[in-house]
């Protein structure tokens, strides 16, 4: 009870911030977005029909690539203390949390250096190769023990990193006047973080929460499907 009242003050602070950009957002003239005529398809004409953006396979693969991407990524993020109190009995909060912080400190490296191997290194191949590693160390924190699994968790952090971008800009890729309403549904994939975690922690409380990691596990196997069958064209209709 005093841990959370402790940051009761800090949280509603940051509320009452995000509710004075929205408003400000909200009162503000922000440019609109117009796709210009060589955006779109052929057809001379926008399509405003929602289901016709389903005829568009590597979009409808990035949402479903999404949803589980950030699933895993925030469950893994939510439970890395957890692992470590497990693997480890008897480390203290304060010191299975360093762990995390590594975790983070290994995202932000990714980005940095995944941009970098992204100039030499095709999107969708770097993609495949990052959840591949991701799955590796899924599975040795499934599966491993001692400080194996630890120093996995921390990694995941970096293989994390470009994830999110790069499933966002390929999905994206040759939808013209579908590119909105594309976007759009990328970002409501976000709700894969809400319900991922929860079923990790069902696993959990029924096993243990090494065996909660086949949930990530399976989510970075549908991340790497998206990447591989990632067509040339990723805009073009379904034959």
């Amino acid at each position: 009870m005093a841990e959370a009242k402790a940051v009761e003050f800090p949280y509603l602070g940051i509320a009452l911030i995000f509710f004075a950009v929205a408003l400000l957002i909200t009162f503000s003239k922000l440019p609109e977005v117009r796709v210009t005529p060589s955006d779109a398809d052929g057809s001379g004409a926008e399509r405003k029909s929602f289901w016709g953006i389903l005829k568009y396979r590597g979009l409808v693969r990035g949402v479903v690539a999404q949803f589980f991407y950030v699933g895993a990524q925030v469950g893994v993020a939510s439970f890395v203390i957890r692992l470590v109190e497990h693997v480890t009995p008897g480390t203290s909060d304060v010191a299975a949390a360093n762990y995390l912080k590594l975790h983070l400190l290994g995202f932000m490296l990714g980005r940095f250096a995944g941009s970098a191997i992204m100039k030499r290194v095709s999107p969708s191949n770097l993609l495949a190769g990052f959840a591949g590693g991701s799955v590796l160390c899924a599975a040795i924190i499934l599966f491993g023990s001692g400080a194996f699994p630890i120093w996995s968790i921390v990694i995941l952090g970096f293989f994390h990193s470009i994830m999110f971008p790069t499933i966002f800009a390929l999905s994206l890729r040759g939808l013209g006047p579908y590119t909105k309403i594309g976007s759009s549904l990328l970002v409501m994939a976000i709700i894969g973080g809400a319900i991922c975690p929860a079923i990790m922690g069902l696993i959990s409380d029924a096993t243990n929460i090494q065996k909660a990691f086949a949930v990530p596990l399976v989510c970075y196997f549908v991340v790497i499907y998206f990447a591989l069958t990632k067509s040339k064209q990723v805009g073009a209709f379904a034959g």
